[in-house]
């Protein structure tokens, strides 16, 4: 009698599916304990890690930074693989946020010194939030709070965005901030209209850091429990593909099979043992739109908390959505419906050849927008652009600039015609630059964009603690199924028939690549440690 190996099957080949396959491989594949297959949708392997090349410099269409460079696996495996350098230009965001141009709307150029108290205002309420300072410059903490001492505690569900805004209204009050109060030089704009404009602008670019369409749905509470790896945040020179490309490398070919994409997978239930499957004992059964299917003592479920929710939310008879049959057990369903999962688009603009900028370099541009309902608003500006914060090249002397979109603008964003982007972006830049000597009209002649939302194998970007839910949520959506060996000699339904890895499925590093390598990393070892398999690192 032949004894089969215990199979191991890994749906998704980004960054979590592949260090989970990384470490099986290596750790127990080798040693013949069992065998490993990982699944991907699509024709490429990466998931929301996608190095690209535009106007001739390499962009990352998804993950960009390694957030932190202490501690990083990711920076560890660039470091070994030498990646941290390239010959060719790369976005590597020297500059960023150094030395802002900073241009309210009407091309109104802001002075540092109106510009960097607002700036650290908001600055400060983050830190405060997060954890890193216990106290907000001039007290404001106490006003916020209502007590002398700082305290976080709050009764009901409080968002960064009430926050926020609540620190503001308390430096506006210390300040005496009169509603119509002038300011020389620019316009129609009053000092209490600007200089809310210009904490809005940090409020948009903190929703692409989280991917929240507005920070009224971010917890508040959730924020000081995330935690940040220390040093500096750098780029990855020869692109963030590099880092994949070395995980995957381990593995034979044949491992990862492209374009197969999942439309059930098939479990059992300990209170539902389930016989034979055409003759296979393994417990799960993985079904692909394509007709064909797979069995597996174990799948390691690594796709989006998107994808996850789509499974929830659609029609049952949708067969392009992923579904677990039977269905996921209520807090697994519950957790996934309460956390937060939003888009973020990256669009990168060509400068064209015939504009010439009398200057070094394109600067990296900080816009102030009117309120969308504010009557001395633009109206050549669109909506979808007014919430985008920056405008920036890659690279010091780069030709290629970027911009992020959060939300609702990001998903408009997915929508428009290259021609539309290309003729509303250039006037909206060009008439901030209308009083800046040197900058003419500013014209692109190439675009690129993310669609993170409209790809069905993402249906968005990273995850965030939203209102309502919690750090707890995410512990419950990374449990195994079934997750006890009890069930393996009480009802025959053998334990962990299927187990979740992903950024959205780490506590303190969700929303991130090395939070997703660390998730990879634990369900990789619940394995090795299940067939006693010894974990060498």
């Amino acid at each position: 009698m032949v004894i089969k190996k215990p199979r191991i099957v890994i749906i998704g080949a980004g960054m979590a599916g592949l260090t989970a396959a990384n470490k099986l491989y290596k750790s127990g594949v080798l040693k013949g304990a069992f065998e490993v297959c990982v699944v991907e949708g699509g024709n490429r392997i990466g998931g929301r890690i996608n190095t690209s090349e535009f106007g001739g410099d390499r962009i990352e269409m998804g993950a960009t930074w390694i957030h932190g460079i202490g501690g990083s696996p990711v920076h560890k495996i660039a470091q070994e693989i030498n990646a941290l350098d390239s010959d060719q230009p790369w976005e590597c965001m020297d500059g960023f946020l150094d030395d802002p141009l900073t241009i309210a709307e009407n091309g109104y150029v802001l002075n540092p010194s109106f510009v960097d108290p607002i700036s650290n205002l908001f600055n400060s309420l983050m830190d405060f939030a997060q954890g890193k300072k216990k106290s907000i410059e001039n007290g404001i903490e106490v006003d916020i709070f209502g007590n002398g001492n700082g305290n976080r505690n709050r009764n009901g569900n409080e968002s960064v965005g009430s926050f926020l805004r609540k620190g503001l209204e308390c430096y506006w009050k210390m300040e005496s901030r009169k509603e119509t109060e002038g300011v020389n030089g620019y316009g129609d704009w009053n000092k209490k209209a600007l200089e809310e404009a210009i904490f809005a602008m940090h409020e948009n670019t903190q929703r692409t850091y989280t991917a929240a369409n507005d920070l009224y749905n971010l917890d508040y509470s959730a924020e000081s429990e995330y935690v940040m790896c220390p040093g500096e945040e750098i780029t990855i020179a020869k692109g963030y593909s590099s880092i994949i490309e070395s995980l995957a490398s381990v593995l034979p070919c044949g491992v990862i099979q492209l374009n197969k994409k999942v439309k059930t997978v098939e479990w059992q239930q300990p209170e539902c043992v389930m016989g034979d499957k055409d003759g296979d004992s393994r417990p799960v059964k993985i079904h692909f739109l394509d007709g064909t299917s797979m069995s597996a003592d174990h799948v390691i479920v690594t796709v989006s908390l998107g994808v996850l929710k789509a499974g929830i939310f659609n029609d049952e008879n949708d067969s392009g959505v992923f579904k677990f049959n039977p269905p996921l057990p209520n807090h697994k369903t519950e957790a996934i419906s309460r956390l937060g999962f939003g888009v973020v688009n990256k669009l990168f603009l060509k400068l064209s050849p015939d504009f010439n900028l009398d200057v070094d370099r394109f600067p990296f541009l900080q816009m102030v927008f009117h309120k969308s309902d504010d009557q001395v608003k633009n109206p050549k500006i669109p909506w979808w652009i007014r919430k985008t914060a920056s405008l920036s090249p890659i690279y010091k002397r780069s030709s290629v600039l970027l911009s992020w979109f959060a939300g609702e603008e990001a998903l408009k964003l997915e929508e428009l015609s290259d021609e539309v982007i290309l003729d509303e972006v250039s006037a909206t830049v060009s008439s901030f630059f209308s009083h800046k000597k040197g900058y003419g009209n500013v014209k692109f002649d190439k675009v690129l964009k993310s669609r993170w939302a409209s790809d069905p194998l993402f249906m968005g970007s990273y995850s965030y603690i939203a209102v309502g839910s919690s750090i707890g949520d995410m512990d419950s959506l990374a449990e195994p199924l079934p997750n006890t060996t009890v069930f393996e000699s009480t009802s025959g339904s053998p334990p962990f028939q299927i187990l979740f890895a992903g950024e959205a499925t780490h506590r303190t590093h969700y929303s991130t690549t090395h939070g997703a390598y660390f998730s990879g990393i634990r369900e990789a070892n619940r394995l090795l440690q299940h067939y006693h398999c010894i974990d060498d690192v």
